[in-house]
């Protein structure tokens, strides 16, 4: 968290303001020039769950998903920050069933379905991270290390993630971005996670969407991940109020869309070279979403159309749960300051 990042969000409660929101977001293209930003674009975050793109290059990269025949949907879930719904189980257990492998092999720890009731139960493949960690284990088995490992931040599985992470991320000219650099911590599905400067996160994105000054072989597993989510963001989220699903439906995956914990968001616009990544610095998302999509419109990202499919996200009123107005969301004048 950065101290002197602007407010970028008030909430409002009657004809008081009940909390506010700082962060910093950033707009790159793929080469990691700054095109706009507000806060510190420097500003170290933990990139979560936004960084999973990154974290599935070697799936694609060493032949692990075409050596056991991996469908798109697979990718699409290796992607995926999951609601634990039939369908991302049925993909999850395929893809284990095929590297010969099963739920208990699991290591990112049980978790009931988004959306479901106390009465659920919480298991490893309902794990909203589960496809991430099937990928991993494919890549294990490829490789023939011992899949119990394929966590241990020093094992071959994760110094590949660690590195096509930094690889990707990295900007020439700027600091340098090694694995050694990304300060490692354990993500909740005891995945090992990154500490990136936000407009490095923002530089990755733009290069998955935009793979083309990338190595052949990193180019086409980037133009594969990003048309597996275009064909399936039903699985790289869910179907049920999940925005990096609505995001990628509407714009028929022109943009590539992929949310982290504690606020964290990456958009890859995938015809116009764009990187964006957005951190709100108490990790709420209250507001969080009406600025994400209101940085989408100022970017012309969005058409009118779009805009009014995704009215539900970026409404400005807030109701309660007896669809009464209660107050409202304020963009503050400091988190749209580049388009004035």
């Amino acid at each position: 968290m950065v101290e002197d990042n602007p407010v970028l969000v008030r909430l409002w409660r009657g004809d008081g303001v009940e909390s506010i929101h700082r962060g910093a977001w950033v707009v790159t293209k793929s080469d990691g020039s700054v095109l706009h930003s507000v806060g510190d674009p420097t500003q170290p975050v933990y990139g979560r769950s936004a960084t999973k793109s990154f974290q599935a290059l070697p799936l694609i990269e060493t032949g692990a998903a075409d050596a056991f025949g991996l469908s798109p949907a697979a990718i699409a879930t290796a992607l995926a920050s999951h609601s634990g719904e039939p369908r991302h189980i049925e993909v999850v257990a395929d893809t284990l069933s095929r590297i010969g492998l099963g739920p208990d092999d699991l290591l990112c720890g049980p978790q009931r379905p988004f959306n479901a009731g106390l009465e659920a139960p919480a298991d490893r493949v309902t794990n909203n991270c589960s496809g991430k960690h099937a990928g991993f284990l494919a890549v294990a088995r490829h490789l023939g290390v011992n899949p119990s490992s394929y966590l241990d931040a020093d094992g071959q599985v994760q110094q590949l993630v660690a590195a096509a992470t930094a690889e990707i991320c990295s900007i020439e000219g700027g600091p340098a971005i090694t694995p050694a650099s990304m300060d490692g911590g354990r993500d909740g599905c005891s995945a090992p996670t990154f500490r990136l400067p936000l407009q490095n996160l923002a530089t990755g994105i733009a290069r998955v969407a935009n793979p083309t000054g990338l190595p052949d072989q990193r180019a086409d597993a980037c133009r594969r991940m990003t048309s597996a989510a275009a064909a399936h963001p039903d699985l790289v989220a869910g179907t049920h109020e999940r925005l990096c699903t609505d995001l990628m439906r509407v714009t028929d995956g022109r943009l590539f869309a992929k949310i982290g914990a504690e606020a964290i968001y990456v958009i890859g616009a995938v015809d116009r070279d764009l990187g964006i990544a957005i951190t709100i610095d108490d990790g709420a998302y209250r507001g969080f979403n009406e600025l994400l999509i209101e940085i989408l419109v100022r970017l012309e990202l969005l058409s009118e159309n779009e805009r009014e499919l995704l009215d539900s996200w970026g409404s400005t009123v807030r109701k309660n749960w007896d669809g009464l107005e209660i107050g409202r969301v304020e963009l503050t004048t400091e988190a749209l300051a580049p388009f004035d």
